[in-house]
């Protein structure tokens, strides 16, 4: 059959269901169309509402005693065990590719029911904190966690009496200790504990010792977490009995995270920080809205050695995995960031420094 000037026979079923779909794709109007801002990477760039840099991270290592000891973690591929000798040559060759802030936790056998060592001048962060600042003075910013559990013979993050963690006289040796790493030129220090009350004996003590210039980045909302196994086995810090719900905050809780940021800011606080991160980004979130001092989050070890087992059986790429997971930190509210990914990040230029 001959079809009238203008028109076209449909001639099959599939012909006029083509026709329908295409006129239906020609006749929708949208004016709002977010795919506009997805269609090229460099609209995706343009239109990004967080930005990933390295300037806000800092990267973690462990310093241990003795000489010419490097040993990688098991639990933390890439991450060593390291004395102050061979710790000064590996931030040496960090710094060239653009890591300029650490962060030192101590591992010794040293330990006994007083943590007598966290203060002692041949605690190996002590010494290393001495090393790199005469070594490199205001180019390496360089931070130190402050807690007994490295210290102590129970494992716990404070002094044992009674079967119970004594608050008071933890905070006591905490300051002692804060005191010491501050002679040391340490730029920053990092209480752990969760200890009440401890940022400001600790930012008194360093007061009235005229170190006024010495930063305080407190453990704010340090979670009783499940995420925490491979720093335990790294430190050698694993509690030898119980466990620290009793310090440590309840992972339920949210409002209570609130409280502990008030009172760390009102005690001196200059930098508040978020505990394990990727499980708690409404605690971020949250904390991002009230603080008035720059909000940490540390990307803990768990989640950092999920990253590597994902991507060492084939499940996901190892960049793309870390930098969604740093990203949604940074989206979250967090302007500084604790990563085990730093180096990585900045050796195979996964994003620009």
């Amino acid at each position: 059959m001959k079809s009238a000037p203008g028109r076209t026979t449909l001639n099959t079923k599939q012909d006029r269901v083509s026709a329908a779909n295409n006129s239906r794709t020609v006749r929708l109007n949208r004016p709002n169309r977010p795919r506009r801002l997805r269609r090229t990477r460099v609209i995706r760039d343009l239109a990004a509402e967080t930005h990933l840099t390295t300037a806000g991270m800092i990267q973690p290592y462990f310093v241990c005693e003795g000489a010419g000891i490097k040993d990688e973690i098991a639990g933390l591929p890439g991450i060593y065990r390291e004395s102050v000798d061979s710790l000064a040559e590996s931030i040496a060759a960090d710094l060239k590719i653009g890591i300029d802030k650490v962060m030192l936790f101590g591992v010794t056998g040293r330990k006994d029911a007083d943590a007598s060592f966290a203060s002692h001048p041949d605690n190996p962060v002590l010494r290393a904190c001495r090393e790199l600042k005469e070594r490199f003075a205001d180019e390496l910013f360089v931070a130190a966690d402050v807690c007994l559990c490295a210290y102590t013979d129970s494992g716990h993050c404070g002094i044992i009496e009674h079967g119970e963690v004594n608050n008071d006289k933890s905070a006591a040796i905490l300051a002692d200790m804060s005191l010491a790493l501050a002679e040391t030129g340490c730029d920053c220090l990092a209480p752990s504990d969760m200890m009440d009350g401890r940022v400001g004996q600790i930012r008194n003590a360093l007061e009235e010792q005229g170190f006024t210039n010495t930063i305080i980045m407190a453990y704010t909302a340090k979670y009783s977490s499940a995420y925490y196994g491979p720093f335990r086995e790294a430190a050698q810090s694993a509690p030898q009995s119980g466990d620290r719900k009793s310090y440590q905050m309840d992972p339920r809780n949210q409002t209570e995270a609130l409280k502990e940021m008030q009172l760390d800011i009102a005690e001196g606080a200059d930098i508040v920080m978020v505990k394990p991160a990727l499980a708690y980004l409404d605690v971020i979130a949250k904390c991002s809205e009230q603080a008035d001092v720059p909000l940490a989050a540390f990307n803990v070890s768990g989640e950092y050695a999920s990253v590597k087992a994902l991507s060492k059986q084939g499940f996901a790429d190892e960049a793309s995995l870390a930098l969604e997971n740093l990203t949604a930190i940074r989206r979250a509210g967090a302007s500084i960031i604790l990563t085990y990914h730093l180096r990585d990040i900045l050796k195979h230029g996964w994003i620009e420094r």
